[in-house]
């Protein structure tokens, strides 16, 4: 039995739960879904959860084929990816990126509106859950584990890890959001910004490197 990366598996759960971030998507589902009943927002973690799965799962494995139809290397890609998560990461550094989350939230303030409102494919799975940031590491992971089956598995468990750790947030999101407070999550969501700015710059110097020795 082959053994399992432990290396690949922390690099590719850090790299979700940073693009993702949980934490700073949990009290924008807790606002959305205010004032409804319990049965509401139970239906609407698990629904908003199932859609961003399907929609990660699409690009992790069909990401590499749509970049051979447009006739985009993988290199270029991942420099690119890259680039938007770095942005991203600034974003989560400055804010920004919390702000432009309350923004599209505010279009949902009214509890009539909320009562019925149907939040799970926007903005909860997109762009809150499987997000810019989120597609791109997913098609970047596969297609760097293409034709090894147990490095995709890893990739595999560790996203789905992200994705379980939203839905459980989000099942619990009133009581922990009482708990935790907006001082703690904001610092929080800076660290995680600082740890993706990171990776996002290994992603963009291997697309670099992939480039210049490819060429």
């Amino acid at each position: 039995m082959p053994a399992i990366d432990l290396a690949l598996l922390s690099a590719v759960f850090v790299t979700f739960f940073v693009v993702i971030d949980p934490i700073g998507v949990t009290p924008i589902f807790a606002g959305l879904t205010q004032g409804t009943s319990a049965a509401h927002r139970r239906k609407m973690a698990i629904k908003s959860v199932l859609i961003a799965t399907i929609i990660l799962l699409g690009f992790a494995y069909g990401g590499e084929w749509l970049l051979g139809a447009l006739g985009v290397s993988l290199d270029a890609f991942r420099a690119a990816g890259g680039v938007l998560l770095f942005l991203l990461a600034l974003d989560m550094i400055f804010e920004k990126r919390t702000e432009r989350r309350e923004e599209r939230a505010g279009k949902l303030t009214s509890e009539a509106e909320r009562a019925g409102e149907d939040i799970s494919v926007f903005p909860m799975a997109i762009p809150m859950v499987a997000g810019p940031g989120a597609i791109a590491s997913a098609m970047l992971f596969m297609s760097g584990a293409s034709g090894d089956v147990v490095a995709q598995g890893v990739i595999l468990a560790a996203m789905g890890a992200n994705l379980l750790v939203c839905l459980i947030l989000f099942l619990a999101a009133g009581p922990l959001m009482r708990l935790m407070g907006d001082t703690i999550a904001a610092m929080i969501t800076r660290i995680l910004g600082v740890i993706l700015a990171a990776l996002a710059a290994q992603f963009i110097f291997d697309g670099i490197s992939g480039a210049l020795l490819g060429g």
